[in-house]
């Protein structure tokens, strides 16, 4: 398989330092793309990558590819070439160059403006460096931008390994899971998982709510919730979540204590509620050990566990019992456990557990759209899928 073959990855990685020492902080997902990379190397290919980083507003050194492209060459014993740019006549010589088992990865292709418009001039302009694309990035197959979804109509289009299993893990998750099916959502709005919240009011035994995102539905039962941070636009949304729970057979539990603090601090004063009325004054940070106890029975007794989004503040250690807990037992439970992106990755990879779980989704809200029901554009343009 002598061939020039682009490669959509999720590259978009924390980055460290400053100037020219610039560092990659978390590999993870580069690590995750790994398989799809060394099996088209193995079989000869030669590999035009390419992916978003950040959110640059104009073409930003500190977000550049570079240190990402070293990374890589750390991570593989490839030949690592680094484009200053996405697509033209130089990075078309580059690629037609390119000897077995090399790879080049293209600049950000967020530089590009039409990227995140899905400018067919732009998706030629990827095409014309390639004869076969791969997606690979499943954090980025609910966006239709030229790198996901508009080069996919000019070349022959497969799925890597990482977004086939992506596809296939989380699919399962609402055709046919084992049960009991526990389902553990944190985060800060209910507008974010309100698809998902419904979608598993109808297919799960029970949905666990904590995070921020609790107190829009205390506030919808008129319970006190201080300072703590509440959407209000999410109320009326959680009002309705309430009501449709008691005509399902999911039970929705919320937090039955709490940790709160005076300030949104690390230092800041900090007590154990009881129960869950939030004093004027105060913020609710963390849910409390009666609670995570709760929730770690019913995870402990389940057959498949879904977990997206914290039970509090983990980034300050004071607020990150609550996160902890849930994750432990999210790593020694028995059954299926698929653990959502974003921060519920952090906090799992933070306290160690990573390894643990049956599914790591590198996707956060690629993942929460596919379990809603939605179509991923950078996934329905693929031939193969």
């Amino acid at each position: 398989m002598d061939r020039r073959v682009l490669v959509r990855v999720d590259f978009n990685v924390p980055l460290a330092g400053e100037g020219d020492g610039i560092e990659v902080s978390d590999d993870g997902r580069m690590r995750a793309a790994l398989p799809t990379i060394d099996y088209l190397r193995e079989r000869g290919s030669r590999l035009i990558l390419v992916s978003h980083l950040g959110r640059p507003k104009d073409r930003e050194p500190e977000l550049s590819m570079a240190p990402v492209s070293r990374r890589l060459a750390d991570l593989t014993d490839a030949s690592v070439q680094q484009a200053d740019v996405v697509v033209g006549e130089g990075v078309e010589q580059a690629a037609a160059d390119l000897a077995a088992g090399e790879i080049l990865v293209l600049e950000n292709s967020r530089y590009e403006p039409g990227e995140t418009s899905n400018d067919p001039e732009l998706a030629r302009g990827l095409a014309q460096l390639a004869e076969v694309y791969v997606n690979d990035a499943f954090g980025a197959a609910h966006r239709a931008h030229a790198t996901t979804e508009g080069v996919a109509h000019d070349l022959p289009a497969v799925a890597g390994f990482l977004l086939e299993r992506e596809v296939s893990v989380l699919s399962a998750l609402v055709q046919d899971p084992a049960h009991p099916l526990v389902v553990i959502l944190g985060g800060a709005k209910v507008s974010d998982k309100i698809g998902v919240i419904e979608r598993f009011l109808d297919l799960a035994d029970a949905v666990l709510i904590g995070g921020a995102m609790c107190f829009s539905f205390f506030r919808a039962q008129g319970i006190p919730t201080g300072n703590s941070l509440v959407e209000e636009a999410d109320i009326g949304q959680a009002a309705e979540l309430l009501e449709r729970a008691k005509e399902s057979s999911c039970r929705l539990e919320l937090p039955r204590d709490l940790v709160i603090a005076d300030r949104f601090a690390a230092d800041a004063e900090r007590r154990e509620l009881r129960g869950i009325e939030v004093p004027d004054g105060w913020m609710g940070l963390d849910v409390g050990p009666r609670t995570c106890e709760a929730y770690a029975n019913e995870i402990e007794g389940a057959a498949t566990i879904f977990w997206n989004g914290p039970m509090g503040a983990f980034e300050l250690e004071p607020f990150a019992a609550g996160t902890r807990g849930v994750a432990e037992a999210v790593a020694a439970a028995s059954g299926t456990t698929v653990v959502g992106g974003g921060d519920s990755a952090a906090a799992l990879e933070q306290f160690g557990l990573a390894s643990r779980v049956t599914h790591l989704s590198t996707g956060g809200g690629a993942s929460l759209e596919l379990l809603e029901g939605r179509s991923l554009p950078g996934v329905e343009a693929l031939d193969d899928v």
